[in-house]
């Protein structure tokens, strides 16, 4: 799953439990429904990701799609919020929508068989995510 910075879905790819997620940075990249601004060296396009994604290829498919990768292992950004002042985690974003994801009680275990069943309603559940992240419903 790829979110903004608040959360907020944009991109998403389903595989099997068996597939590595750096496998799938392609397909989630290529997913983003919208185009998106040229990156600028004023104004740079972050992606950041977790230990899990930090292999050569990925960096190089990262910087393929104008990103400029942030892979950070777990005990770095402890320790950088514990020493530096103000300092705010960027890694609990995704698993927060993941959190979010899982209040839809039908797709927090896989009962299609039809992955083109269960990604609909992948994309159902993030529109409706997206939906209350813009405080259209009052």
């Amino acid at each position: 799953m790829l979110t903004d910075g608040g959360g907020v879905p944009i991109g998403l790819a389903i595989d099997g439990a068996n597939r590595h997620d750096c496998k799938l940075v392609r397909a989630t990249l290529e997913s983003i429904p919208v185009d998106r601004p040229a990156p600028t060296p004023e104004n740079p396009q972050n992606l950041c990701q977790d230990k899990g994604y930090d292999y050569p290829e990925v960096r190089e498919l990262v910087a393929e799609f104008g990103y400029t990768a942030h892979i950070k292992a777990r005990g770095e950004e402890a320790q950088a919020i514990k020493h530096e002042a103000g300092f705010k985690a960027r890694r609990w974003v995704v698993e927060r929508t993941h959190s979010w994801m899982n209040r839809f009680r039908r797709i927090l275990i896989r009962w299609e068989k039809k992955a083109a069943n269960y990604l609909a309603l992948l994309h159902l559940v993030c529109g409706l995510i997206t939906y209350r992240a813009l405080g259209l419903s009052g």
